[in-house]
């Protein structure tokens, strides 16, 4: 039901210039979804959806061009909360341990994180190596690991 009012949302505002929450509710409306003002407001927050200048002094409803980075960057942290069980580091290496079977997806959510000083990562069934450029990177990622972890 979200999802639906979700992706009707995003239809309609690629489709029309909408000015208010009020319109969107209508919108919703004629295309048989009920809806109320506090639900289309939670959504938009949701959706990242801000208002950009449609000229003459108008405004609309978009989608924010950061909205693709910040839904991915949750996807990812929560593919690590659930699938990480330790960190640790030896010189400029992190080793990660996850669940069986979840190091690849542990580390693929890690390398689409664009983690400062992070060089690269390899993963096996249920262990990430992950190689950062120093000791200090290494030791500061894993005291971040391990805060997420707690």
């Amino acid at each position: 039901m979200k999802n639906d009012r979700h992706n009707h949302l995003l239809q309609i505002i690629a489709e029309e210039s909408i000015e208010t929450q009020e319109q969107l509710l209508e919108r919703l409306r004629e295309r048989g979804i009920k809806s109320t003002q506090a639900t289309i407001s939670r959504d938009i927050k949701e959706l990242h959806l801000v208002k950009e200048p449609a000229g003459q002094g108008r405004y609309r409803y978009a989608v924010s061009a950061h909205r693709t980075k910040l839904n991915f960057a949750d996807r990812l942290r929560t593919i690590l909360r659930e699938s990480l069980l330790s960190s640790d580091y030896a010189q400029n290496i992190v080793v990660i341990k996850t669940m069986p079977g979840l190091a690849q997806g542990a580390a693929s959510a890690l390398d689409g994180m664009q983690i400062a000083n992070m060089v690269g990562s390899l993963a096996g069934d249920d262990t990430v190596m992950i190689i950062m450029r120093d000791q200090d990177s290494a030791s500061d990622f894993c005291n971040e690991i391990r805060d997420m972890l707690r």
